[in-house]
Formats: C-alpha cells, sequence, structure tokens
C-alpha cells in the first residue's frame, strides 16, 4: 500500500478542481503513457535530487513504494509514491521541498493541493 503525491512545474492552480484537472492533463500525456519517453525538466531533476538526499531511493528503501524516484518523473511531473508507514512525515517534506522549489504539489487521494491552506 502506498501514498501517492504528484509535483510538477507551472503555476499554482486556482483550488483543487482546477489542480486536478491540471494533474489528469498531465498524468496521461505523461505518466500513463509508455510509448513516449519524455526526460523530466531540470526543476522536477533538482527537487526529486533534494528529495532523495534526504531520504535516499537505494534497495533498501522503506520509504519509497517505488524506487528509483527518478523513474516515476516525466516532462514537468514526478509522481512520488510513498510506504504508508513514512507517508506522513515524508508527504509534508516532499510538499514543503515542492514549495520551496517553485512547484505544484497534489494529493490525488484528497484530490487536494498540498501544502493546505
Amino acid at each position: 500500500m502506498s501514498y501517492d503525491l504528484a509535483v510538477w512545474a507551472g503555476d499554482r492552480p486556482f483550488d483543487n478542481r482546477a489542480a486536478g484537472s491540471t494533474y489528469d492533463e498531465l498524468y496521461e500525456r505523461y505518466l500513463e503513457s509508455d510509448d513516449v519517453v519524455v526526460p523530466p525538466v531540470p526543476r522536477i531533476v533538482a527537487y526529486v535530487e533534494a528529495l532523495v538526499a534526504r531520504y535516499p531511493d537505494d534497495d533498501r528503501s522503506i520509504v519509497w513504494a517505488s524506487p528509483p524516484v527518478i523513474e516515476e518523473a516525466s516532462g514537468p511531473i514526478v509522481y512520488l509514491l510513498m510506504s504508508y508507514s513514512k507517508a506522513e512525515e515524508v508527504s509534508e517534506y516532499a510538499a514543503e521541498l515542492a514549495g520551496e522549489h517553485g512547484l505544484v504539489c497534489f494529493d490525488p487521494q484528497g484530490e487536494c493541493l498540498r501544502p493546505w491552506a
């Protein structure tokens, strides 16, 4: 079981509904299809590097449900799959770090932007 977050480069949507629409579009375009591989944009690469510097994604990782994390990135989006046991701690840090990097963080399970306003 995992807890998931999506982080992307772009303007922060006005509300959760707009964020959900943007997420759906980005997921379909960049993550759903294995036909076209799009390298992650530099801002996503820098974000993932900072994230795994704190929470390594090696073979012994108990944090990530699908390491290495960078393999879940495509174009302007990365989809983070965290083990449920570490989700609270890691998701809070991931959301804060996304803000520091000027990225949008969205919780697809709760259909809401993170951090919560």
